[in-house]
């Protein structure tokens, strides 16, 4: 094996998702994800199916992981893997492999934050996309987080701004629920979005803290507004879909970009960097792009399959962990809430 090839097997097992990746001196070889269709039936992930479907999903697709990034599983310098924060059962799976893999090659094992991972994202070694130079903001955004960050550095990351109740996902998930659409809604109401009138309706912005979002009353009010105009007109779901998605994107991406102009003005920083599962939506890509006009932001959005949940990201924190032998022992446990 050639010295100077530093090979990170990356596992993420935080939810609904069972992946793993294969980085060289941080360029990716492989990023498998298996997704779990058996949700899909629930209208939302059960933990209990999640972390029964991660162990059949584990070693098929670590197996295959290795395959396609053409190495030995003796190649492998370390394995990276998700600690948290995520669902109990699912975290435990991953972990529990991770340390059963390096013990047995007698590797370094290194534990990664979830939410760390999601920013990072931005350092993997990929052509045409450039890397955030420090300190940037990063908007996480996903199923279970909203948050900004301050990033001073790789492992120095300072919350400015979150969720006090519930993160962008969710308000998109079920806001498609109450319009009837399958789930997960989120990428169906960014769907229809585009082909509707974003002025059409108007939905309340919540008024809360200086950074902090809050998204429970806009989707009390998406529920309590097509309950009135279903009693009005059992059609109007039908008829008025594709506006009633677009302006309840427009609303949401207003949101947002109102919260990072704030976060840009006090803190004087104009690189913002997104992240997270609800960063693969067209409507907020285009927002930050626009920002670079309107408001001088130098902005950095991952690659598509570095958005979601996704093993690559875990090995790139895992190489950047590894430079610095920042190593976690045998006795490292999951942990579904985490501290960034």
């Amino acid at each position: 094996m050639n010295p100077q090839k530093i090979y990170i097997l990356g596992i993420e097992s935080s939810c609904d998702d069972t992946s793993a990746a294969i980085l060289c001196n941080g360029k990716v070889l492989s990023n498998v994800v298996a997704s779990q269709k058996i949700h899909e039936q629930y209208g939302g992930v059960v933990p209990e199916l999640a972390s029964r479907a991660h162990q059949q999903n584990i070693v098929p697709v670590i197996d295959q992981a290795i395959k396609q990034a053409g190495i030995d599983k003796n190649d492998l310098s370390a394995i990276a893997f998700t600690r948290g924060p995520g669902l109990m059962g699912s975290l435990l799976v991953g972990t529990s492999f991770a340390k059963s893999l390096a013990l047995a090659l007698d590797i370094p094992l290194i534990d990664v934050n979830h939410m760390q991972a999601h920013i990072l994202a931005h350092y993997i070694e990929e052509d045409g996309f450039d890397k955030p130079e420090f300190p940037f903001l990063a908007m996480t955004i996903s199923g279970g987080h909203t948050q900004i960050v301050k990033v001073n550095d790789h492992f120095d990351m300072e919350i400015i701004g979150e969720t006090i109740d519930d993160a962008v996902g969710e308000a998109f998930d079920k806001s498609a629920k109450i319009l009837g659409l399958p789930y997960p809604g989120g990428p169906l109401i960014d769907k229809y979005a585009q082909l509707g009138n974003p002025k059409a309706f108007q939905f309340p912005k919540p008024k809360v803290g200086e950074l902090n979002f809050s998204f429970s009353g806009l989707k009390t009010a998406v529920l309590y507004f097509i309950q009135k105009k279903v009693k009005e007109n059992p059609d109007f779901i039908k008829e008025n879909r594709n506006d009633v998605c677009a302006s309840l994107q427009y609303t949401i991406i207003n949101i947002l970009v109102d919260k990072l102009k704030k976060a840009a003005k006090q803190t004087g920083i104009k690189s913002i960097a997104i992240g997270g599962g609800v960063s693969a939506n067209s409507g907020i890509r285009k927002a930050l792009k626009e920002g670079e006009q309107k408001y001088g932001w130098k902005t950095y959005i991952p690659k598509f399959e570095y958005t979601t949940d996704n093993a690559a990201m875990i090995a790139i924190v895992g190489y950047l962990k590894y430079a610095k032998k920042d190593f976690a022992d045998m006795s490292v446990v999951a942990k579904a809430r985490i501290k960034l």
